[in-house]
């Protein structure tokens, strides 16, 4: 009989410890996006985007796929050393960010169904491999935009 009570009681000990966490979501990916924007696309059937992708969790999760009707479809692409790779997914890391940037980590859209223009949105749907996808409207900003001015 006491070896039953001693059992019960280690099992609601560690119960309860498995239920104890800060209560802001820190065990899981907590992803948001910000600075989102396509430049005015110069060719009828290609355009580039960018975007923040932000984790304030402790568990990282992975970009797997980006959409849009806008486009038959969306590549990502890395860029090192000048050299542009196409890549099936990217981390997101626990308390970090993917950046995707002019020169560095960018969206590819393909196949365009109609070329964006300057003032419009553009619609983006993310997927990841652990959160629920995230939809953005992305803004189509000029062809020369720079996101550390804002012109």
């Amino acid at each position: 009989m006491r070896r039953a009570v001693l059992t019960a009681a280690a099992l609601a000990g560690a119960l309860t410890l498995a239920g104890c966490g800060t209560g802001s979501g820190s065990s899981k990916a907590d992803l948001s996006v910000s600075a989102s924007y396509m430049p005015q696309p110069v060719s009828a059937d290609m355009a580039a985007g960018f975007l923040t992708i932000t984790n304030k969790g402790g568990t990282k999760d992975e970009l797997t796929s980006v959409t849009s009707d806008v486009a038959g479809q969306i590549t990502m692409h890395s860029t090192v050393g000048g050299s542009m790779e196409e890549k099936t997914s990217f981390a997101v890391p626990a308390h970090g960010q993917l950046v995707f940037k002019s020169g560095g980590n960018h969206l590819m859209f393909e196949k365009l169904k109609h070329k964006p223009e300057q003032g419009q949105k553009v619609t983006l749907k993310l997927t990841f491999a652990k959160s629920g996808p995230l939809t953005v409207e992305m803004p189509v900003e000029s062809a020369t935009y720079n996101p550390s001015t804002g012109h």
